[in-house]
């Protein structure tokens, strides 16, 4: 999560609009997405902590590079390479985790959620410290050696799956096998649901600390802070879902904690100072709660001899069209600003409400978050 707090200073750098940002932000997390279904194919056929100890150092690789080069085709391309590296992790962490805890599996990813949003809580504003007194480079470049050190303890302490699938080999009937499991009517909810959350968490992650320092005013350190915060909220919200999951279901879990965020985004354009933005923060937070809850959902629905293959084409299929979020977004924001026509009957005298491109990108979003309400309510009960 260090790019939203560094992508003023990456359009500074090398003199980008919104929309060539936000296309940045897209090859970030298309990156991420196409390399899951082989992520979960090795992750099927070998050791889990090989993959994940890989996945990690071409991260730092990448990030080297991002933070050396001074040309856009090679911030890209790197950038590409940062998602490809991103993605061989959470398939893997899935499998392993669902593999030593089989009947905690919501709160085994929950805890290990939230434990990534401790880091994302506490990276954001340091970037960000750095990249203000320093260079957003030298921001970036710090994260190497941790990457590195990381990568190490992956290999130290993860244990080799239990689940022995080395034998599994791609062909046709892999193939049927796999779609098989995953042609069910609740699935397919399950996909397109994580589909459209995925395009809004990618988008409204990507821009909201621009957001903040464009239209709400603050300075780029405080919306960094606010934006570490979303993170902060998650650190609580996420084994909180996870243990939903393992007692009442996804169906019921879900609801919990997306209700919210159709409320908080919509509320956002309208809102200004530093706390009622910082209380609509924490609302629309509660959605980070839903990757612990469907993801344990695939884990479970899954076979587990296909587990990580078929956890790789749902999250590559979802993942790959919501990475076009952030490029649409951006666009939007560009084009702004927009006025929508108000009828005499809803306001008096007003003709039409004028909205910034951002704000009208915040309301769609707050559509799509009904939207996915209104999805998840039709899955059974007992999913």
């Amino acid at each position: 999560m260090a790019y939203p707090v560094l992508l003023p200073y990456i359009q500074d750098t090398y003199g980008l609009s919104l929309s060539v940002a936000g296309l940045l932000v897209t090859v970030l997390w298309l990156g991420s997405a196409l390399g899951q279904l082989p992520g979960g194919i090795l992750a099927d056929r070998y050791s889990e902590r090989r993959i994940m100890a890989v996945g990690l150092a071409a991260v730092a690789v990448a990030l080297s590079l991002v933070a050396s080069t001074n040309s856009p085709v090679v911030l890209f391309l790197a950038t590409g390479l940062v998602g490809l590296g991103l993605s061989l992790y959470p398939i893997a962490r899935i499998t392993v985790l669902t593999e030593i805890y089989p009947n905690a599996v919501g709160r085994a990813l929950g805890v290990t959620m939230a434990t990534g949003d401790i880091g994302q809580t506490v990276l954001p504003p340091a970037v960000g410290f750095v990249a203000a007194a320093v260079a957003w480079q030298l921001g970036l470049g710090l994260l190497v050696p941790a990457l590195l050190v990381l990568a190490g303890l992956v290999w130290v302490v993860v244990p080799d799956g239990v689940v022995d699938s080395q034998d599994i080999e791609l062909s046709p009937d892999l193939a049927r096998e796999v779609f098989a499991a995953l042609r069910t009517k609740t699935m397919a909810l399950v996909t397109v649901v994580l589909f459209l959350y995925i395009l809004v968490w990618q988008s409204f992650t990507g821009f909201y600390p621009t957001y903040l320092a464009e239209m709400k005013g603050l300075s780029e350190p405080v919306a960094g802070s606010i934006f570490a915060l979303f993170f902060g909220f998650g650190v609580v919200v996420k084994p909180i879902a996870g243990s939903a999951y393992d007692r009442i279901g996804m169906r019921g879990s879900l609801l919990a904690v997306l209700v919210g965020p159709v409320f908080g985004l919509a509320a956002l354009p309208f809102v200004e100072g530093f706390w009622p933005i910082v209380g609509l923060t924490a609302v629309i937070s509660t959605m980070l709660g839903s990757g612990a809850i469907t993801q344990s959902y695939l884990s479970d629905a899954i076979p587990a001899d296909i587990r990580g293959t078929g956890l790789g084409v749902v999250r590559t299929t979802a993942a790959s069209l919501g990475s076009l979020g952030p490029v649409a977004f951006g666009s939007i924001a560009e084009r702004g600003p927009f006025e929508i026509p108000i009828p005499d009957f809803i306001f008096a005298g007003t003709d039409a409400l004028v909205f910034s491109g951002f704000d009208v990108g915040y309301l769609v979003f707050a559509g799509l978050m009904a939207l996915i309400v209104v999805l998840t309510s039709l899955m059974p009960d007992s999913s």
